[in-house]
């Protein structure tokens, strides 16, 4: 199990430049965004423009604040933190648009074909288990964690990892779990 607060992340420019995401985890370890095998991170949407383009990739967006019109070729989608996450290619021409102010969003990529994820909205008690993928664990407010040695509290946007096999108990709060299997 790995805590990886919110506070220690970097910000770097969006791959076209657009804005600023927030790298929460990426594999392999110091993968760039040309050559990742997953990558989760958080994003400020501020203003209307283009999605990065990602070849071979398949993304998950969830709105965690704020509403966001994401405009494709033949369709608009409205996603906001009660719409849950939107699953779609990330070699699909994509533009956003933030609704009534900034959109604060968690991002999921996968190399088609290697990788597949999910998320899933936690609210309440109760255990998580990693299985036979890696899982994430996102605190959308103070979330206490429960493991064997003892326990751990999460700030708002602090992730927890967990590797295959790892369980933890969670309470006191509101949640996303990523889980990221190989294909």
């Amino acid at each position: 199990m790995e805590i990886l607060r919110a506070g220690a992340r970097r910000a770097s420019p969006w791959k076209n430049g657009g804005g600023i995401t927030a790298e929460i985890a990426v594999h392999p370890l110091g993968a760039s965004m040309d050559d990742f095998g997953w990558r989760l991170s958080m994003a400020e949407v501020a203003a209307p423009g283009p999605f990065s383009r990602f070849p071979g990739i398949d993304r998950i967006l969830t709105v965690l604040a704020g509403r966001l019109a994401l405009d494709f070729e033949d369709a608009t989608s409205i996603l906001d933190a009660a719409s849950g996450p939107l699953a779609f290619p990330g070699d699909v021409p994509v533009h956003g648009r933030p609704l009534g102010g900034p959109v604060r969003d968690l991002n999921v990529m996968v190399r088609r074909g290697h990788f597949t994820a999910g998320v899933e909205a936690l609210d309440g008690a109760r255990e998580i288990l990693a299985g036979e993928g890696t899982v994430f664990v996102v605190a959308l407010v103070p979330l206490d964690v429960g493991t064997p040695g003892g326990g751990e509290r999460l700030d708002m946007s602090d992730a927890l990892r967990l590797e295959p096999g790892e369980s933890v108990t969670l309470s006191g709060g509101a949640g996303l779990a990523l889980r990221l299997r190989p294909a």
